[in-house]
């Protein structure tokens, strides 16, 4: 009886520590619901010129994940004939997460240039840690890959995008800055993301919204070096209407064009 109740106890404890992971990296989805999308024109710097150089989509919807319940989202940019001839841009970004927002997996094909690189991440959650599975494809068709354990929670760029729209942002002044670990198929990378205040931004769909002004940063060679800066709806929705990202060949915007599904209305100036 004491040896059955000794493992009965045991098996208690496993699933309670082994939920642990889960609910230390959960948060509640405020933001966006299944059926969003979200549409936008990409522009490019090209010799000190702006230049319309395609389109990009974000899209969420209801999915599931090995049998459990989750949100698939995926975020596509894709070049047009006129930038491909200069440069080569074919990006697709799919991210799953639970319906907690935990992420549980993560792809991203990058083909920029001649360069086409495939990360992939998988995510699972025992006895409080996070546990990884990264592998990144070279051009060349060579993989490396990695397994590891964390003991706090990581994530994804997409993930992390996605959660960034329910961060509670009433109390927060201009510097306010939010520190997380972004994990692909190269390693682990600490970054953050940095508040500059409000700002109205008009959209390629004629629109004027008020928007936070934030900035997502990674650390490279010891100082924190921005990588893109985006314009979200002073709302609970938290919409991307604008995006500035800076590429290893230059620098893009992307405006918004068009949204529907969105969780609340969204207004405009």
């Amino acid at each position: 009886m004491i040896k059955n109740l000794k493992g009965l106890f045991a098996a208690a404890m496993f699933v309670i520590t082994a939920g642990s992971a889960h609910a230390q990296c959960a948060m509640q989805n405020t933001a966006f619901q299944p059926g969003e999308f979200l549409a936008y024109n990409l522009y490019y710097n090209w010799k000190f010129v702006w230049v319309k150089a395609g389109t990009a989509s974000l899209s969420t919807v209801k999915s599931t994940y090995h049998g459990q319940p989750a949100y698939r989202s995926s975020l596509i940019t894709r070049g047009n004939d006129r930038t491909d001839n200069m440069f080569v841009l074919r990006d697709t970004l799919t991210s799953y997460c639970t319906l907690n927002m935990e992420p549980l997996y993560y792809r991203k094909g990058a083909r920029e240039g001649k360069r086409y690189n495939v990360d992939q991440v998988h995510y699972s959650y025992n006895n409080g840690r996070v546990l990884t599975r990264t592998s990144r494809k070279h051009t060349d068709g060579h993989v490396d890959s990695a397994s590891k354990a964390y003991t706090s929670c990581v994530y994804d760029m997409l993930n992390i995008f996605m959660r960034a729209r329910s961060f509670k942002t009433d109390s927060w002044k201009s510097g306010h800055v939010v520190n997380f670990s972004i994990v692909d198929g190269n390693g682990l990378t600490p970054a953050r993301i940095q508040y500059y205040g409000k700002y109205y931004i008009k959209g390629d769909n004629g629109k004027k919204y008020r928007c936070l002004r934030l900035s997502y940063l990674e650390k490279e060679k010891g100082k924190f070096k921005e990588i893109a800066r985006f314009y979200v709806t002073d709302d609970s929705n938290h919409i991307p209407v604008r995006l500035d990202m800076y590429l290893r060949f230059g620098s893009a915007k992307a405006y918004i064009t068009q949204m529907k599904g969105n969780r609340s209305p969204v207004k405009t100036y």
